[in-house]
């Protein structure tokens, strides 16, 4: 993979966990539930991103 490749994805990836942040911090979720998503978000990057597209904007 180019660097041109690896740059895009991880810029794509950036901007995907901000959009997340957002939508958790303006959900009307609980501020714990806010704070695990974030957590999860955080400490397992691809993979909390992907649970909190299917399980967490409900």
């Amino acid at each position: 993979m180019g660097i041109e490749v690896g740059g895009l994805l991880g810029l794509l990836h950036l901007i995907i966990v901000v959009y997340a942040f957002v939508k958790i911090v303006q959900s009307s979720a609980g501020t714990l539930a806010k704070v695990l998503w974030i957590v999860v978000i955080l400490m397992l990057p691809l993979l909390g991103l992907i649970l909190w597209l299917l399980f967490g904007p409900s």
